[in-house]
């Protein structure tokens, strides 16, 4: 048999590639390292420290956890309260329920709704969106965005702003606060503003491009005529403002004739002046993780002392 006499090239005698790494510790991967040796000593020892530390930690926050308040009722039929079932969208019914607080309530007091067996995680929902629509264009809309907003893109010729599923799944069922005081005797108001992430308000949403409003000097002379105006039904818009006054709003959205927008679909819910701005829509907008959910609705700035009775007016549709 014939010897093998070939010989293989060290790294010192071949000649370097062009894409060869540098001789270095770190390129080479000869940097030192530590290999610790797990004794038994050690590890009980560890395991111990880990253990002091935690086990105060935990019982603070389980205190922290049994001292949160919470009053709930499911109000839309089944095991809920009867009264506020309903058996079509937008069936308007109305009932109302009372809370006796078992405990003293600190201020903030968040208003949740929760939702439960809906999957705003599911891909084609948490998908069907069209963000620069959102952020107030008007038109252009590309093929993609056209098909990422499917179904809910258009109703005939009729086109839908904002388009999707998401903005157009949106919960409309109504709270309001009209039966409680708070600690110091003074009437409970539950605000709605400042439940959206301020990030969200800045740089994710607008009204559409070409917007205007304006508020009327009185409701009596507000007229809201086209071309210049593109109020509904040529009707001014009124609202009570937080002195408990009322107060009219002429507005314009362009391509009126032609586009269905939030307003229009959410009429109960969504004012014509705030349009994509109103803070329940973008709280809604940022779709959950799990199909069982809660998203925040209002919160009350008062302290409640235990015993009161809050109660509250709900507007079911959803």
């Amino acid at each position: 048999m014939a010897a093998d006499n070939s010989v293989t090239p060290t790294d010192a005698s071949r000649e370097p590639r062009e894409n060869d790494p540098k001789d270095g510790a770190v390129y080479q991967q000869r940097m030192k390292a530590w290999y610790p040796i797990l004794h038994p000593v050690w590890v009980i020892a560890a395991l111990f420290v880990i253990g002091v530390v935690f086990i105060p930690v935990g019982f603070r926050l389980k205190q922290i956890s049994d001292d949160v308040v919470e009053l709930s009722v499911m109000y839309d039929g089944g095991k809920g309260t009867e009264e506020c079932a309903i058996t079509q969208p937008n069936q308007d019914k109305t009932c109302t329920h009372t809370f006796t607080v078992d405990r003293d309530m600190t201020s903030p007091i968040l208003v949740y709704y929760e939702i439960n067996n809906f999957h705003q995680n599911h891909r084609k929902y948490y998908q069907s969106r069209d963000d620069p629509q959102l952020l107030g264009r008007v038109g252009g809309q590309t093929k993609i965005q056209a098909s990422d907003c499917e179904p809910l893109n258009q109703l005939g010729d009729i086109t839908l702003n904002p388009c999707g599923l998401i903005a157009n799944t949106l919960f409309n069922d109504i709270f309001k606060l009209v039966g409680g005081n708070s600690s110091d005797g003074k009437t409970l108001k539950m605000l709605e503003n400042g439940v959206a992430w301020q990030s969200d308000l800045d740089y994710k949403y607008s009204q559409p491009t070409g917007f205007k409003s304006e508020q009327c000097t009185s409701c009596e002379d507000c007229a809201c005529n086209p071309p210049d105006w593109s109020c509904i039904n040529n009707e001014a818009y009124s609202e009570t403002n937080d002195d408990g006054d009322t107060v009219c709003y002429r507005y314009f959205y362009p391509n009126d004739n032609t586009t269905q927008y939030l307003h229009e679909t959410y009429p109960k819910v969504i004012s014509p002046i705030k349009g994509v701005m109103e803070e329940r829509f973008i709280v809604w907008m940022r779709t959950a993780a799990l199909p069982r959910f809660r998203k925040l609705y209002g919160f009350i700035d008062k302290d409640i002392s235990k015993g009161e009775k809050l109660t509250f007016e709900i507007n079911a549709n959803w």
